[in-house]
């Protein structure tokens, strides 16, 4: 048996574990304000939840934007999607849980017949996401004081 499962966020019980996942990863851990960190395209994305399989505890965190709402992120082509917002959580580091997630969440965009998922990547994570089959593209640029690249992965 698998020490965790991925699963889409449902219900308010679901939501508030991921939410403390990014607040202790993104706010805590690396000082992104608060106030930037959730924002109103939480409403409508699709969150994925990794959960540890003997007790249900949270241990990571991704969201899909998808349609109109992926435009800003994905230079207005509403046929891909926006992978965003991964944490996980210090103590589930190294387990492939991050994968998982990013895996999941292309699950989710071909369910919803996206063709290909975007993201920005923190630079120090281009090495994980290459090896997921992204790859970069346009100038670094700050997000939250935060160096990041442009990434695409085709579906």
């Amino acid at each position: 048996m698998s020490a965790y499962t991925v699963r889409e966020a449902v219900g308010v019980q679901d939501r508030a574990a991921a939410f403390a996942v990014r607040r202790q990863v993104f706010v805590v851990e690396q000082g992104v304000p608060e106030e930037i960190e959730y924002d109103a395209l939480d409403a409508t994305a699709v969150h994925l939840l990794a959960v540890r399989s003997a007790d249900g505890a949270a241990l990571g965190t991704g969201r899909l934007l998808h349609g109109p709402d992926a435009a800003c992120h994905t230079g207005g082509d509403e046929g891909v999607g926006a992978l965003g917002r991964l944490a996980v959580a210090q103590a589930a580091r190294g387990l492939g849980v991050g994968a998982a997630l990013v895996r999941a969440i292309e699950e989710a965009a071909r369910a919803r017949g996206l063709k290909a998922v975007d993201l920005h990547a923190q630079t120090h994570a281009l090495g994980f996401y290459e090896r997921l089959g992204y790859e970069a593209y346009g100038s670094e640029f700050p997000d939250a004081g935060i160096p990041h690249l442009a990434m695409r992965r085709v579906l």
